[in-house]
């Protein structure tokens, strides 16, 4: 008989929001999340409060002189949810997408954003995962250093907390190493598809809830596709065009649903 699933209750997110969950337990509470956008919302909300409120109680002393500890009960108290609700409408509408399968993708074609937005300096996982994808050529072509093409996502997931999505028909493993990163351990896999030539799926957890769709960087000859859904952020990196890097991309995040 199955183990029957315990509900995520109001108790475990103001626990995830303090920090006080164990890693599998709060990766229940993150799938649960992905899957109710309004309460992602919520949370993310009260993650900001919080840090907030830490950064206002911390620093030299006279940042804990007597107006600025109240400033920083009102906002505890939840004062400032209208400004940061505003903040996050855009991450709200992303979330909507997600949690219903991106439904609007059929209509509206891949969700990234435009060109000029894109020139933007992606995040420092991106570097991370272009870095990765160089050493991992470098590997393929050393002798004494032997590929690892089978991996256990469990495995992974139990010790990381990172969770890989099921590739497409197609594409096939070449190499699967866990990566020193900015953020800590993140996984560096070397994959071969005939469309893209040999690509890198780079995974990591970079420190913050966030819901970001599908968009490409460039760095000098590569081309990075990166989103990021809950606590876990990706990166595909590949010398490829950026519109087949794009849909690639999309095929993951639909996968990882």
């Amino acid at each position: 008989m199955d183990r029957p699933i315990d509900p995520i209750t109001e108790a475990d997110l103001e626990a995830y929001v303090e920090d006080q969950l164990p890693v599998a337990r709060r990766i229940e509470v993150e799938a649960h999340l992905v899957r109710h956008p309004d309460e992602a919302v919520r949370v993310i909300t009260d993650l900001k409060i919080r840090d907030e409120l830490r950064l206002a109680l911390a620093g030299p002393p006279y940042v804990g002189r007597s107006a600025t500890a109240e400033a920083a009960l009102r906002l505890e108290r939840g004062l400032s949810r209208d400004r940061f609700l505003r903040q996050l409408r855009k991450v709200a509408a992303v979330a909507v997408l997600v949690g219903t399968g991106w439904l609007a993708h059929a209509e509206f074609g891949a969700l990234r954003v435009g060109e000029v937005v894109a020139s933007a300096i992606p995040p420092a996982y991106v570097v991370d995962a272009m870095q990765a994808h160089r050493t991992a050529e470098v590997r393929a072509g050393m002798a004494s250093q032997p590929a690892v093409p089978r991996y256990d996502p469990a495995e992974i997931r139990s010790a990381t907390a990172i969770g890989l999505p099921p590739l497409p028909e197609g594409w096939s493993v070449a190499d699967v190493q866990i990566f020193p990163s900015t953020f800590g351990p993140s996984v560096e896999m070397a994959i071969r598809t005939e469309a893209l030539g040999t690509v890198s799926l780079f995974a990591v957890r970079p420190g913050a809830f966030d819901v970001v769709p599908a968009t490409v960087a460039h760095h000098g000859d590569l081309a990075a596709a990166y989103w990021q859904m809950g606590e876990v952020a990706y990166a595909l990196v590949a010398r490829a065009d950026s519109k087949e890097l794009d849909r690639a991309a999309d095929r993951l995040v639909r996968a990882l649903y």
